[in-house]
């Protein structure tokens, strides 16, 4: 329990510092989106943290405004030009620091993932709500939106089990090169991540865990 409220309040610490650090991003963000087509600046959705809480989670818009409402069903489409720099480069997910100072989310933590996905997990991939959700986990670290689903939730779970100070630092730093890198931005079928429909009987991950 002792590890886990040191977490939290380093992860507020972390946030607070990482939001003025960042601020100019925040500001040319905010301009570029307003810019393109007049919406929103941000996004907002209901996610799931903590024990299967309902949380909503906070972006910077990278899709087009109002595209629900639009015959687009390619992501490439859908996604507009500041939107396909800030995935890139991942900056889209900044506003999530505002979630983290509220103590839905956590620096370090698997990702906050759509609310109907819940029903959908098998008892093992539901562990991954074992801890608060993350700006960047282990499994987009190593392999984000280009691994499969049963891999990544495997990888989130074993997280959960093998939570460590170092092992967080190592993972930041494992997040801050595959940005460099621009690995898993993408599926191999999809410009993001196709939906999670549930692992069917048989299907297992093929993820090892590290020694």
């Amino acid at each position: 329990m002792e590890q886990r409220v040191m977490k939290k309040l380093l992860d507020m610490s972390l946030a607070i510092v990482l939001g003025i650090l960042t601020s100019p991003i925040w500001i040319v963000s905010a301009i570029a989106i307003k810019a393109y087509d007049g919406g929103h600046i941000f996004f907002k959705q209901k996610r799931a943290t903590l024990n299967g809480r309902v949380f909503e989670v906070y972006k910077f818009r990278t899709m087009k405004e109002h595209v629900e409402n639009h015959s687009v069903t390619d992501d490439d489409d859908r996604i507009t030009k500041p939107g396909k720099i800030l995935r890139k480069i991942r900056m889209d997910e900044l506003p999530q620091l505002i979630n983290i100072l509220k103590g839905d989310m956590a620096i370090i933590g698997p990702r906050p993932l759509l609310v109907r996905y819940l029903d959908r997990y098998n008892d093992e991939q539901r562990h991954r709500h074992d801890v608060r959700p993350g700006l960047t986990g282990y499994a987009q670290a190593h392999g984000r939106n280009g691994v499969s689903w049963e891999d990544k939730f495997a990888m989130d779970v074993w997280y959960t089990q093998h939570i460590t100070f170092i092992g967080d630092v190592k993972i930041i730093l494992d997040t801050v090169m595959t940005v460099l890198k621009h690995e898993g931005i993408s599926s191999e079928t999809s410009a993001t991540m196709e939906e999670f429909m549930g692992t069917p009987a048989g299907i297992t991950s093929t993820w090892r865990a590290p020694n």
